[in-house]
């Protein structure tokens, strides 16, 4: 059996969907299930069995025989969460706890780790486990996803393959439930239904032109295709970045978005929240050589492609994945 953590979020209720589409429906899935908002996520789907986070590592010591796969989507992704602690406890225990037992029993694993992880970008988007120590995450989540990569670099013992994901920008379908997380395409939809145009950061850097901030978006649909070629394929075990390789503007955002909508183009720029200021990434693009050596030939979907799926065909009708 396959076991999908983060099941009720995000990206993972959409890997849910990929397997079911694929025809695999014997899958564990483990989250924290408490929060209705995101039941719609994966109530329809095909699963053997629904496992709380709290007591999944019991439920899986009991049946260690039982899993075939480890899929950990897992985690606490909120970038604006400052108390170090959360991200320890979910983010880096949980995690070290599910690759102990990976290696183990001897079961394959990929992971969730995240572009957060580069910070501003000073050395770089490439998924080299050379520069790992160096980086500089810009808050508490890339710190606690680049210290859990930090200690996977150093174990001796390993999973029979093991891939660790950075995750860039990912937007699409079942995002619904996170709120001022979801991603800029969900936020610029709304807006543009109520007030008939968009937001955007005002740059507070003079080499980036107000809305010309640039960021790797990269559609959920492209991710469950590449955790399905890594599972089946099984190639070289590391750290891989997952992005389009191709990084666009936030004007480019919401001028799709429009697109999408059939509407012209209304963009209003706002001042970055204080909060995030100092901790904002102006620019990210994934060098995706690693993952197209080991065979990874599928083209990404073009930021106009994706944003006009996702809002005509889900976000218009409030549908999900």
């Amino acid at each position: 059996m396959i076991v999908l953590t983060g099941s009720a979020g995000f990206i993972a209720s959409a890997m849910l969907q990929k397997l079911n589409e694929v025809g695999i429906r014997n899958v564990i899935i483990v989250d924290d299930f408490t929060k209705l908002t995101k039941e719609p996520n994966y109530i329809n789907k095909k699963f053997i069995q629904k496992v709380s986070r709290d007591s999944f590592f019991n439920w899986w010591d009991q049946h260690p025989d039982k899993v075939s796969f480890m899929i950990h989507l897992g985690a606490r992704t909120d970038t604006t969460e400052i108390d170090e602690n959360v991200f320890d406890i979910l983010n880096l225990a949980y995690s070290q706890q599910i690759w102990k037992r990976c290696t183990q029993w001897n079961i394959p694993l990929i992971y969730a780790s995240s572009a957060a992880t580069y910070g501003g970008g000073e050395y770089g988007y490439d998924d080299n486990h050379e520069i790992v120590n160096k980086l500089q995450p810009l808050n508490a989540y890339g710190r606690s996803k680049n210290n859990f990569d930090k200690w996977v670099l150093k174990q001796e013992k390993q999973p029979p393959f093991w891939a660790g994901l950075k995750f860039f920008n990912v937007y699409g379908p079942n995002e619904y439930h996170k709120g001022r997380m979801a991603s800029v395409i969900f936020h610029a939809f709304h807006q543009i239904m109520e007030t008939g145009k968009v937001r955007l950061f005002r740059s507070h850097r003079p080499d980036f032109k107000d809305g010309e901030q640039l960021r790797d978006f990269i559609y959920v649909k492209d991710i469950t295709d590449v955790i399905m070629f890594l599972m089946n394929e099984k190639p070289i075990s590391g750290l891989y970045n997952l992005g389009t390789g191709k990084a666009r503007t936030f004007k480019d955002l919401a001028k799709a978005t429009f697109a999408a909508l059939d509407k012209e183009t209304v963009i209003e720029f706002v001042d970055t929240p204080e909060d995030i200021r100092d901790k904002y990434q102006y620019f990210t693009e994934a060098n995706m050589q690693k993952l197209r050596k080991v065979g990874y030939n599928t083209p990404f979907t073009s930021l106009e492609a994706g944003v006009n799926d996702y809002v005509r065909n889900y976000l218009t009708k409030g549908k999900y994945l």
